[in-house]
């Protein structure tokens, strides 16, 4: 069975559980710390981020990235890239935007300050880093918010991966309790859709030693 290295709250990890649970390919997940940098994991992926995606046959796909596009190359049955040549510009730079911009500026201030650091027994979170992730995430929700009330999904009429990108930023940063969602009603419309789906039942199920999420977390209808 193909093996994912994946650590549960990252984002980047969720996205392909995500993407493999549409596809309905099955898999094994193996917890990986990416911050203890395994010298057997660095042997699978040299830079030490999650995650790393094993197939079958012993192909080793390291990178959300790369191994999103492996998958929709590999398994086109249920496409999550788009149609057309203008879908698929829209479907990547839309998951782009989650996986550069609202990453840096969102989801690694805030988790890394809140979680990875006391999961890897380091310093206390840096309130400067807080504030400017804090800052950042109401600037970016606006966007969200107003791609979800002039589009069904996040890069047009069909759901893609762009969705997929969303939704686990969104998720990580809910099961730490950093949205509210009274603030983005068109978000939380659209990310009460995504998890409902199937695919999102196991990302739902997850939970993480010493952190607590909030009691709407699993709440499909929040």
């Amino acid at each position: 069975m193909r093996q994912l290295y994946q650590f549960p709250l990252s984002p980047f990890s969720r996205k392909v559980r995500l993407v493999l649970a549409e596809k309905r390919l099955p898999f094994e997940m193996r917890n990986e710390k990416p911050w203890e940098r395994r010298e057997e994991y660095l042997q699978l992926n040299p830079a030490g981020s999650v995650p790393t995606l094993i197939e079958e046959n012993g192909l080793v796909i390291p990178d959300s990235g790369v191994i999103c596009e492996y998958l929709d190359e590999a398994y086109p049955d249920t496409a999550l890239l788009g149609r057309t040549l203008a879908e698929r510009v829209e479907v990547r730079r839309m998951t782009s935007w989650f996986d550069h911009k609202f990453a840096a500026e969102v989801s690694r201030l805030l988790l890394n300050e809140k979680v990875y650091k006391r999961l890897a027994g380091r310093s206390n979170p840096d309130a400067g880093a807080l504030r400017l992730g804090y800052a950042n995430l109401r600037d970016h929700l606006a966007y969200i918010d107003w791609i979800c009330e002039t589009r069904q999904w996040m890069a047009g009429t069909q759901l893609s991966l762009a969705d997929f990108a969303g939704a686990a930023h969104l998720s990580a940063l809910d099961y730490a309790g950093d949205l509210d969602w009274s603030k983005a009603q068109a978000t939380r419309d659209w990310y009460a859709r995504m998890k409902s789906r199937p695919s999102f039942r196991a990302i739902l199920n997850d939970r993480i030693p010493g952190f607590t999420p909030p009691a709407h977390y699993p709440d499909l209808d929040f």
